[in-house]
């Protein structure tokens, strides 16, 4: 009897598990066939210029992108910063334990295919009416006790592939949570790093604005002092202070803009405010990447996590139709009881205490008011969601691309322009310097060709940071290499206090 019921349960799983699963076979979306980004990807090398971050860029197709990318600024400050932030994120620690939650509800759903055999105990106390009544045990006594232990086995099998559909759910929506977390990495570690230029390009702003206004004070003196003398008039003096008042207000912007991009970096570290990083950043400590990578529309769905999270998310729609279509169809299940009933616990598993039972039942839903056909309809229209916005991710990857290539292009122009005009700028300062040497020229021509320089090279200064900010912009389209990471970064969770 055993051996049949042994049997009997393992034909059932077999059944359940070669049975085939309704519902649609996922296949992935087809890839974009487009060999470029239009008018974006014509350009392979973009203009030079003289100085810092004038070097030009190479757009090499096909050129794979390291795992940590941010090295390619040869900046060891920014290097240690991402690997702090990376260690120290929040975010980093909410996604990954995301994933880690993802997985085990994936295990857990996995058992499903199993059967389920659960062991009970009870023991209970009654008295019966023995006037009226026969003793259902064998004593005199109406008090008695009855104690059971117990196996029961459960197993539904998997005939029309519920449970297979609903594990591809759910393994589907843990590989969705892995792609989530390789979002969460490539965007601290982007914000990391454009907020780091940003922090360079305001001081150098501010290190420019504060040389134009010391300039502009000078000739604000001056002016006073041709007003002493009857050179000028009041009308000459008050134009030169408004002049000055005007770069003067421009300052204060600057100098809270730095603070709170300190504070930015700050946060993205994962500290307080009080723990303000030891790193501070100069565009002189940064240099251009010249080559750098572009990745066709096809491979770059393969790399961009935001696509990759919303075609698993597209897989799992997919398995859930399934098993809304199966919820619909019989139900199968199998049940099994094996155990002991004795008077008292000693006599439990002795002969003639035991029994069994075994049977299987079939069970199809008749009238729900239509419940389970609303049910798939709603899963057919989650479906056509998903697929719609994988759609605009894929679209929105490729943009992100062509802007970025947009944008580097034209950043060399502007370095370009901004140079020349500093260069010029720069002539007509030293010219002006030997003239005055030679008295041909008033100070305050100087001194407005000293201010002209030092405008042309706050526009420099922009128009460096404007470089770098747009090539973390293009390793952040593409992706940012995740796939060739050494190392998976470690979260290092706080102390209660956050310490």
């Amino acid at each position: 009897m055993s051996l049949a019921r042994t049997s009997w349960v393992g034909a059932a799983v077999a059944l359940g598990l070669t049975a085939c699963a309704v519902g649609p076979n996922y296949t992935r979306p087809t890839p974009p066939s487009d060999p470029g980004y239009g008018a974006a990807s014509a350009v392979n090398t973009t203009p030079a210029a003289e100085g810092r971050a004038g070097n030009a860029q190479r757009f090499v197709a096909g050129m794979d992108i390291p795992g940590e990318w941010w090295t390619l600024f040869k900046s060891p400050q920014l290097d240690r910063l991402i690997q702090r932030a990376l260690e120290g994120n929040p975010d980093v620690g909410g996604a990954q334990a995301a994933l880690k939650q993802a997985h085990e509800l994936y295990l857990a759903q996995k058992t499903s295919f199993l059967p389920n055999v659960q062991g009970s105990f009870g023991g209970a106390r009654s008295e019966y009416p023995a006037g009226t009544l026969t003793a259902p045990a064998n004593t005199s006594n109406p008090t008695y006790s009855l104690y059971t232990a117990q196996l029961t086995l459960t197993y539904m099998p998997d005939v029309f592939g519920a449970t297979r559909r609903a594990v591809e759910m759910a393994k589907a929506q843990e590989q969705s949570s892995r792609f989530q977390l390789e979002a969460t990495y490539l965007t601290l570690t982007s914000n990391v790093a454009v907020t780091a230029i940003t922090e360079a390009s305001l001081r150098g702003q501010i290190k420019s604005t504060e040389r134009l206004l010391e300039l502009q004070h000078h000739l604000t003196d001056i002016a006073h002092q041709q007003r002493a003398l009857g050179t000028a008039s009041d009308l000459d003096v008050l134009a030169q202070q408004s002049a000055e008042a005007l770069i003067a207000q421009t300052l204060p912007p600057l100098q809270k803009q730095l603070g709170q991009t300190r504070d930015a970096l700050t946060a993205l570290s994962g500290r307080l405010p009080a723990e303000e990083p030891a790193e501070t950043f100069t565009l002189e400590q940064l240099t251009l990447p010249e080559d750098l990578p572009v990745s066709i529309p096809s491979k770059l769905i393969e790399q961009r996590p935001d696509v990759r999270q919303a075609e698993e998310n597209l897989h799992a729609t997919s398995a859930a139709l399934g098993v809304a279509i199966a919820d619909m169809l019989p139900q199968f299940a199998i049940n099994a009881d094996l155990g002991s009933s004795a008077l008292t616990v000693g006599r439990l598993f002795s002969p003639y205490t035991g029994f069994w039972d075994a049977g299987a039942s079939l069970t199809q839903t008749l009238f729900d008011a239509g419940a389970l056909l609303h049910k798939k309809r709603a899963a057919d229209a989650a479906l056509d969601q998903a697929g719609a916005q994988y759609r605009a991710a894929v679209i929105l990857a490729c943009q992100n691309v062509a802007d970025t290539l947009r944008a580097l292009t034209a950043d060399a122009d502007a370095l370009r322009a901004s140079v020349a005009a500093q260069r010029a700028a720069r002539r007509t300062w030293e010219l002006a310097q030997r003239e005055r040497q030679l008295g041909t020229l008033s100070p305050v021509a100087v001194l407005n060709a000293e201010l002209t320089l030092a405008q042309a090279d706050l526009a420099v200064s922009q128009a460096q940071a404007n470089r770098f900010s747009d090539t973390v912009g293009l390793f952040q389209s593409l992706g940012g290499g995740w796939w060739n990471r050494r190392e998976e970064p470690h979260y290092e969770q706080p102390g209660p206090a956050g310490e």
